[in-house]
């Protein structure tokens, strides 16, 4: 698959770590935009910085010469992950000012797979409807909500509950955990 991976300056940068480690894994097109806080809060999150696998592309957010950026060049998947509010509903409304937001606007307008894991709570009303304008245009979203119902163990364990769901909604096969009332081996 051809996927782009973005991540904002919510907190969750293990999240994306995490599904940016798992990608890696397989035979995919990598390409990554961090927004302008991204940075503040991987340095905070992410002692030894963020990781991008091998042959994963790293794009200026400022640059919208990337490939991704016009609808021409068909990219399978898109995932802002962490995703913050503010970056949320400048994609509800239709800003698209600098590549991250542009990228996310393309894969609207065809139809391709945009997912966002919103990292917020509570919610706000203009929350909830920027949510329900992007859920009518057509994006998933699929908020960091872990799941303990495999018992995780550690951080990374409750991470893989939300990098899992991310996984399954793009279509990527992953063994991260158990499903519910999966048989044990």
């Amino acid at each position: 698959m051809r996927i782009v991976v973005a991540i904002t300056g919510a907190t969750g940068a293990l999240y994306a770590q995490r599904l940016l480690d798992v990608l890696g894994e397989g035979d995919h097109e990598i390409h990554v935009i961090l927004s302008r806080y991204a940075g503040q809060v991987i340095a905070e999150e992410l002692p030894g910085g963020l990781r991008l696998p091998p042959g994963a592309v790293r794009h200026s957010l400022k640059s919208m010469n990337a490939p991704f950026a016009s609808g021409s060049n068909a990219f399978d998947a898109m995932v802002i992950i962490p995703c913050t509010m503010g970056t949320l509903g400048r994609i509800a409304h239709g800003v698209s000012d600098d590549l991250l937001l542009r990228a996310a606007d393309v894969m609207l307008k065809e139809k391709r797979k945009l997912i966002l894991v919103p990292r917020e709570t509570p919610l706000n009303l203009i929350q909830i409807r920027n949510m329900e304008l992007l859920a009518l245009a057509g994006a998933t979203l699929l908020p960091a909500n872990p799941s303990f119902y495999g018992r995780p163990q550690t951080v990374q364990d409750v991470v893989d509950t939300v990098v899992a769901r991310v996984l399954d909604h793009l279509g990527v096969p992953h063994t991260l955990g158990p499903r519910w009332a999966e048989e044990p081996e």
